[in-house]
């Protein structure tokens, strides 16, 4: 059950979003257990991010929610991944791209948790 947040400060197109949400499903896969099966993203384009007090360059917020626990590494993983993405698809600077990590212990679907 993981779910990525994405807001960017510039537009995004929609081929550029399928392509995003194409690789995320890919790259959601370093954490253990995880697959584009259950992915849910959402995308939020031209959000007026200030970095460092400056909104003149295209940043990033990533939001990476996932029901239970990953090791460390996997984030790791991960992070170099989204980062790597972003940088490609949007051009977005490594450095101004911030991801947050949380971990649920209750995750509910269908009516129920798991």
């Amino acid at each position: 059950m993981p779910f990525i947040s994405t807001n960017v400060s510039i537009h995004v197109t929609n081929e550029q979003e399928m392509r995003l949400k194409a690789r995320f499903g890919k790259a959601i896969e370093k954490i253990p257990g995880k697959s584009e099966a259950w992915l849910m993203c959402d995308f939020r384009d031209r959000c007026r991010l200030y970095f460092k007090g400056d909104n003149g360059q295209p940043c990033a917020f990533v939001q990476v929610k996932i029901f239970g626990r990953a090791r460390g590494e996997a984030y790791d993983q991960l992070t170099a991944e989204l980062t790597r993405i972003l940088a490609e698809e949007l051009s977005i600077s490594a450095d101004r791209i911030y991801i947050q990590y949380q971990e649920c212990e209750y995750w509910g679907w269908n009516g129920r948790n798991f």
